[in-house]
């Protein structure tokens, strides 16, 4: 194909030929835009993207129905800039979407695409609110000035090359390929708000007070409330951006550092949902409480030290009021600081425009190809008053790690087996999902959730493969001291014996798992090359990708290679071809039981389907009931079926961490490359009893690692994150002793890290940071509110002898880690539902059948006895292997005596 020649307009238009075609050649104002396709047919979807992508037009969403689309666009109505509409498809068409598109109010530009192209029909689609029409299958030409709505908003030139088929067209050289993920719409905006709009107000300040609008001197209006610098500090600042940025134009790099997130819908819209979805009402009500007195003069001057309205401050000042509170004599005032600049910092990474162009990050991965789809078959049902009833052997609530391999294992022992989860399956073509999409889609609470105190943060997973569908692929296997622990001390045999040993390689078996094919990533080998350098213990993570080499650093959103053996891609599919039954979408509300033989016995579940809108009440009947949805999830749905034993939801371990972020001068690429494959273990048994520290890599999606690091200006913050290529994140994690618990109704989870633990994660926080001097970085940031950072001088000797070094260390010793001005962050979750010896001892007995009960079965990381000090998954797989086994025994052996 010959490349396109820019020529000037001719006053008359020659007519479009097949040998010379216009198209529309964008400018970069374009190419920021968003398209929204709307097309049902893989195929069709594959070459429309290549064709758009030859224009550079690579940030386009697909729906794949037009209720998908409308959601996508309810969701975020002011997103895009063209809409291309498929006629026919199944669920809702074209012109029905567009239809409901229009009574939202809206004037996107919309496009059908159709393969009847006769005069009528043309016609006809201009009448039902279209702007225009393409007819399949698109060609590269028909993208052409003379096709575009002129409303679409997007600038150009016109320029003419030879006319050429997209079925034959070769693959763009654009590195974001041809393919990227389906989009996956965020479920719809909250009806109505909690705020008034001057709350609102406040909040947005304080949004903006964090990540400001940075403006030079010369160039301030009279009056703006803009971060105002100097003329040649604003110099300095676009200079050291661009300086680690892959953008380094002057245009982008003003844009970046005038962006704030009071202009941005997508940031407002996101900020709402949060607040509204995912927080307390007790959290919802003091914030309103706190933004309504800063916008009064006597609130304002309590809490802020100036008689005029928080909103009505310049942005240095508003900067200067967050500063103090970091710092405040009220605790509260404290976790209101924290909140906030968190809250600011994580949702401008989901949404930001300039932070993806100024730095290369892109949510799909290079190369990007989806792995095979499993046809899961999931029960549906039509609306009706009277509930529906269902009757299986075995229903399993959960489709974790420990549900899948339940699943498997008694479905396989040939018994009728239904899997239940209250989240949706999220095929590979649809992963991994952007950040915004991905938390409200894929984690529990939207992905944002902390202890009662605040004191921690953490995540879990709620998807259709649960945690074993987002985690980092870490498969280690319990130590022997925990395992001895286990089995002498809490008096479980079980964990000394072959039995768990051939459940714990049976199940690493089955996924691959290996160290083998392991390439490490840049903050992988930095961790293993610099504890080598200091005489620490450190190897290689084994993981669970079915021996292949697996790169993706953004399987935290799930994995589109499909070659992560999780739940959904290996468990789950083992169990559908050994007959089990699968259901999404219901929401297990208790257990059934009855009486039989003087035993409290279940015999089913109860609770609510939902699925496009319809609602079903379901009733499923069972023989057993095991319960796998989870540490959070499981002691919930125990004590809301009325079970009194005082052990459930207590003992819930954590896994308690901090961390520390470190620049390189090399370009790293963080978010390339596998996540987590090296492991140090020289500081993992500090007391002797086996409590203490492992440090690992984490993964490098921006809101788990850029948004942690701390905040001390707008501006500050802003070049820290202009250098995220350089950049590496660790985690010191410790096996805590010293446990909190969960409650319900509402649901509340009660963890403070105790000193002792929290000594063990700084212990490892300090000693990571020594890895990281002699591994070669150039400034060291511990993620501890008011700690300075480590700016390594290049003459010096990089040694932890260092004085300089060690002084800095003593320094951030001294902050150290206490809350409410340190919390500290979690991704794994056990112990809330104790496996014990005795009914004294904890929730269930050591066949996993919860004490107090007959049929009731808990199989899950729950079940722990305490933490396992490793990665869970692995554990939590081999106890349920067990677990599920001894259920299929019990079975078998009841139906022998029956017969």
């Amino acid at each position: 194909m010959e490349p396109a020649k820019t020529i000037e307009e001719p006053t008359a238009r020659p007519p479009p030929s097949l040998e010379l075609q216009p198209y529309v050649q964008l400018s970069d104002a374009a190419l920021a835009k968003k398209i929204l396709l709307v097309e049902d047919n893989a195929v069709n979807q594959r070459l429309i993207l290549r064709t758009l992508s030859c224009f550079g037009l690579t940030s386009v969403d697909v729906a794949v129905n037009g209720k998908e689309g409308v959601d996508m666009v309810k969701a975020a109505p002011s997103a895009y800039s063209l809409i291309l509409m498929d006629i026919s498809m199944p669920i809702m068409g074209g012109v029905e979407a567009t239809k409901l598109i229009r009574e939202m109010g809206l004037d996107i530009p919309i496009m059908a695409l159709t393969a009847h192209a006769m005069k009528e029909d043309r016609e006809s689609f201009l009448t039902r609110g279209f702007d225009g029409y393409l007819s399949k299958p698109v060609r590269k030409p028909d993208l052409g000035w003379h096709n575009l709505p002129r409303n679409a908003n997007l600038s150009y030139t016109t320029t003419y090359d030879t006319a050429l088929s997209i079925s034959t067209m070769s693959a763009p050289s654009s590195p974001i390929a041809a393919l990227a993920p389906l989009a996956t719409p965020l479920p719809p905006s909250p009806n109505g708000t909690p705020f008034t709009d001057a709350q609102w107000a406040i909040l947005m300040s304080l949004m903006d007070a964090v990540i400001p609008r940075i403006v030079r001197a010369s160039a301030a209006t009279e009056g703006s409330l803009d971060y105002t610098v100097s003329d040649a500090e604003y110099a300095f600042l676009s200079t050291q951006a661009g300086a680690s940025a892959q953008a380094k134009d002057t245009e982008t790099l003003d844009a970046y550092l005038a962006e704030r997130p009071s202009d941005s819908a997508e940031f407002q819209d996101l900020m709402m949902r949060q607040l509204v979805c995912y927080a307390t009402e007790e959290q919802v009500k003091g914030l309103k409480f706190i933004l309504a007195a800063l916008g009064t003069r006597p609130g304002a001057l309590l809490l802020t030290g100036y008689t005029r309205t928080l909103d009505t401050l310049d942005a240095q000042a508003r900067s200067e009021v967050l500063k103090g509170w970091r710092t405040h004599y009220l605790s509260p005032i404290r976790v209101l600081y924290s909140s906030i600049v968190s809250l600011a910092k994580i949702n401008y990474l989901r949404t930001s425009r300039l932070f993806p162009t100024l730095t290369g990050y892109s949510s799909t991965p290079t190369g990007y190809e989806p792995g095979p789809t499993f046809d899961y078959k999931f029960l549906k049902f039509e609306a009706a008053a009277e509930p529906a009833t269902l009757e299986f052997d075995v229903v399993i609530v959960g489709s974790g790690v420990g549900g899948g391999v339940s699943a498997k294992n008694l479905a396989e022992a040939g018994f009728s087996v239904l899997v239940v989860d209250k989240a949706y399956y999220h095929p590979p073509n649809r992963l991994p999902m952007n950040e915004a999409a991905g938390y409200a889609n894929l984690f529990e609470n939207g992905g944002v959730d902390a202890s009662y105190d605040a004191s921690l943060t953490f995540i879990a997973g709620s998807n259709w493969g649960g945690g074993g569908s987002i985690n980092w692929s870490a498969s280690l296997q319990p130590q022997s001291y925990v395992r001895q622990e286990w089995s002498r001390d809490r008096k479980l045999p079980l964990f000394e014996t072959t039995e768990f040993q051939d459940a714990l390689d049976r199940v690493c078996d089955r996924m691959g798992v290996s160290t083998e094919n392991i390439e490490h990533s840049h903050g992988n080998k930095v961790l293993l090359e610099g504890a080598r350098k200091l005489g620490y213990e450190a190897k290689a993570v084994p993981q669970n990708t079915g021996g292949h080499k697996h790169s993706c650093g953004r399987c935290g959103m799930g994995c589109g290679a499909a070659e992560k053996q999780g739940p959904n891609v290996c468990w789950l599919p083992d169990a559908a071809r050994a007959g089990a039954q699968f259901m999404e979408g219901y929401q297990v509300e208790r257990v059934l039981f009855e009486t039989r033989g003087g035993n409290k016995t279940a015999v089913g579940v109860k609770g609510v389907w939902t699925k496009d809108g319809v609602e079903r009440e379901v009733v499923v009947k069972a023989q057993r009931v095991i319960v796998s949805a989870g540490s959070l999830n499981s002691p919930v749905l125990l004590l809301n079926s009325g079970l009194k034993n005082p052990h459930i939801g207590r003992n819930l371990y954590m896994h308690p961490a901090n961390m520390v972020s470190a620049f390189f001068p090399e370009d790293v690429r963080p978010w390339e490359g596998a996540i987590l494959t090296t492991v140090c273990t020289s500081f993992e048994n500090l007391d002797g009893h086996g409590h203490g520290a492992k440090m690992e890599a984490t993964c490098m999606i921006p809101t788990l690692s850029l948004s942690q690091i701390n905040w001390t200006s707008g501006p500050d913050w802003k070049l820290l994150a202009a250098k995220y290529r350089h950049m590496n994140t660790y985690a010191s994690f410790a096996r805590d002793r010293d446990p909190g618990r969960i409650l319900a109704n509402p649901k509340r989870v009660e963890y403070t890290p105790s000193a002792f633990d929290r000594r063990h994660t700084l212990i490892g926080l300090l000693e990571m940071m020594k890895i990281l001097l002699v591994g070669g970085a150039a400034e060291i940031h511990p993620h501890l509110s008011g700690a300075p950072p480590f700016i390594v001088d290049p003459s010096a000797e990089r040694s932890p002898a260092n004085p300089e070094f060690k002084e800095w260390l003593r320094k951030v010793e001294l902050v150290g880690n206490a809350p409410p001005g340190v919390s500290c962050g979690s991704a794994h979750q056990m112990g809330s539902c104790r496996m014990s010896a005795t009914e004294g001892m904890g929730v269930v007995d050591p066949e996993g059948r919860v004490w107090e009960t007959k049929g009731l079965y808990v199989a899950d990381a729950s079940v722990f006895p305490s933490a396992s000090g490793v990665n869970p998954m692995v554990t939590n797989l081999a106890i349920s292997d067990v677990i599920s086994r001894r259920v299929a025994a019990g079975l078998k052996k009841e139906r022998g005596e029956r017969l």
